[in-house]
């Protein structure tokens, strides 16, 4: 899949654990690990807003493109 996610990365710079992220989200541990994870298809802008909001950074900060088979 060419979107990553970085969700851990960020969480790591923060210093803060699934657990705390997803009291202060207000979803499950179980589906914030599956975004952390990047075994999502899909995440909802609210959540994503959420995210951000508790981790004070940029939807960009979290979410990486990457081209999939094109060699430059």
């Amino acid at each position: 899949m060419p979107i990553i996610l970085r969700l851990d990365r960020v969480m790591a710079d923060r210093k803060i654990s699934l657990n705390q992220l997803a009291e202060r989200v207000g979803i499950s541990n179980v589906n914030l690990s599956k975004i952390k994870t990047g075994k999502v298809s899909a995440i909802r802008f609210s959540t994503l807003e959420a995210i951000c909001d508790a981790l004070d950074c940029q939807p960009g900060d979290i979410l990486e493109f990457r081209r999939e088979g094109k060699e430059g």
